[in-house]
């Protein structure tokens, strides 16, 4: 499951659906509006196999790296973060749930920054070619 949370602009999430990229949002789909931050981790794990896309750079922590979820920290501009959903879902490194859980990424429009369980190091990858 992608989920987006409060922070993800309004305007992005109807190109998500038109690119047909399934999501829930935190305070509408899932949990109440206002969720403090100390909350979603906890609700991640309830989750569990989720996507979490936020904007918020609190949530780029190797600590936070586990099993049961993804989190996708969109360091991009406002305007530009449906298509860097759309982006990660689809790169390689990412593009399956497998590859995805256990990593806590910086996405940017440069490279993805991550770091993943069990590995050493912030690792990188850069954006293959359309």
């Amino acid at each position: 499951m992608n989920l987006l949370d409060e922070n993800f602009p309004e305007d992005q999430a109807p190109l998500l659906r038109s690119w047909g990229i399934a999501y829930r949002r935190i305070g509408v789909h899932v949990a109440r509006s206002g969720v403090k931050d100390d909350n979603v981790i906890p609700l991640l794990h309830r989750l569990r196999q989720v996507t979490l896309f936020t904007q918020d750079r609190g949530f780029f922590q190797r600590a936070l790296c586990h099993p049961a979820y993804c989190i996708a920290w969109l360091d991009v501009r406002t305007d530009d973060t449906a298509q860097y959903v759309r982006r990660f879902l689809a790169h390689p490194r990412f593009g399956t749930k497998a590859l995805c859980l256990g990593v806590v990424a910086r996405v940017h429009h440069d490279a993805v920054h991550f770091w993943q369980r069990r590995c050493q190091g912030l690792q990188r990858v850069a954006w293959v070619s359309r």
